[in-house]
């Protein structure tokens, strides 16, 4: 089963959607006027609940089916931009200085409002399908606080599904993974406290430079000593700071990163490690440490079932030789792993083809992959509530 020809004839009007969005990125929960523009056109599409200001500012549209049924099915799309400025030259790139849509979520969120206005015309299922757009995908874990407000519990949601494009992987195709398939992304802080002094007189300080210089080539033993090779992990020294002048050893120095891992029990490891080799090299030396480790994103874990329901789905759209069912998980982190940890559900990759790559300011979604996205959205509501 190709694209759907609905979907095809919607693709002049989402590209409109999506650029209109793509000109007025908004960074994290301040995304009040995409917010505004998504449940307008929810609005004009006759969705039969609307309701804002969930997670903030995350909007969740309620269609319902012409056939009875209390089953719903949750589809997520996210709406925040970066904190980038846009080099493509496109004539809607960006209009907001310093930001842009450099992650894509103006194109999930103008596929989702696609397959909504399909989904609301046709009504083809039973049951219910809660369209669900998410502000602060971007490190504010929007998706965590819209599951706080009891989305799920509030519209009956028992299935949810999410959708990223991939650069990389060409248009019309899509791919995914049974289990973990995007990483947890916990940061860490490390202040090093030493004794300052003149720089010629090294002996008379508790040099926190060279503490840290130690502590960064150490933490890397997690990776190559304590962790399965198997398994995996990335741990990453991203800042150090320290000192201010040629001639002066400084008081302290400040040394961040990340760790991401596949597994709660590596991460687990990864963190109890890293404080006791902080710890143990810093008071070798005679100095202290303070450690501050976050513990931001989970591990975003497909469920095998509704995984399988996936797969079937983009293999209807793409046909089998277009879907990888087992692609390699991503060291990245995605907040819809709190919507996978309240309720049974898959997060898919849609190809965005040969494009720069998330995070890149020379990125632009790619409006050819929005038939393809809307074609499964909606194939997916419809087989999941009995169309």
């Amino acid at each position: 089963m190709p694209i759907l020809n609905r979907a095809a004839e919607l693709q002049g009007e989402v590209t409109e959607w999506r650029r209109h969005i793509h000109e007025r990125p908004e960074l994290l929960f301040a995304v009040e006027n995409t917010a505004a523009f998504v449940a307008e056109k929810l609005k004009e599409f006759g969705v039969d609940e609307i309701v804002t200001g969930i997670g903030r500012t995350g909007v969740v549209g309620l269609i319902r089916g012409k056939g009875e049924g209390a089953r719903t099915i949750g589809l997520r799309a996210d709406m925040d931009a970066l904190p980038l400025t846009e080099i493509t030259g496109k004539p809607w790139a960006s209009k907001t200085a310093g930001k842009m849509h450099a992650c894509g979520h103006d194109g999930h969120t103008a596929m989702l409002l696609g397959a909504a206005k399909y989904l609301a015309e046709t009504r083809n299922f039973n049951g219910n399908v809660a369209v669900i757009f998410q502000p602060a995908e971007e490190g504010g874990g929007g998706g965590n606080l819209m599951v706080q407000d009891g989305m799920m519990e509030r519209f009956g949601i028992q299935e949810v599904y999410g959708m990223h494009n991939l650069p990389g992987l060409p248009v019309g195709q899509f791919a995914i993974r049974k289990g973990a398939i995007m990483a947890a992304t916990d940061e860490f802080t490390i202040t090093i406290k030493g004794r300052g002094g003149h720089a010629a007189q090294p002996h008379g300080t508790i040099d926190p430079i060279a503490i840290g210089a130690q502590v960064v080539g150490n933490l890397q033993m997690i990776a190559s000593r304590n962790v399965d090779p198997l398994r995996s992990v990335v741990v990453s020294v991203t800042k150090f700071n320290a000192g201010f002048a040629h001639n002066v050893i400084p008081n302290d120095a400040t040394i961040a990163g990340t760790v991401r891992t596949l597994d709660d029990g590596v991460r687990t490891l990864a963190e109890t490690r890293l404080k006791q080799i902080v710890n143990s090299l810093v008071a070798a030396h005679g100095a202290e440490a303070e450690i501050v480790f976050h513990r931001n994103y989970p591990v975003t874990s497909n469920h095998a079932a509704e995984t399988g329901h996936a797969i079937q789905i983009a293999t209807d759209i793409a046909g089998a030789a277009n879907v990888n069912p087992d692609i390699d998980p991503m060291m990245g982190g995605e907040d819809f792993s709190y919507m996978l940890n309240a309720r049974p559900g898959a997060f898919i990759f849609i190809g965005n083809g040969d494009t720069a790559g998330l995070h890149n300011p020379a990125y632009d979604f790619n409006d050819e992959a929005i038939s393809h996205g809307i074609s499964y959205w909606v194939r997916l509501a419809e087989q999941r509530l009995g169309a």
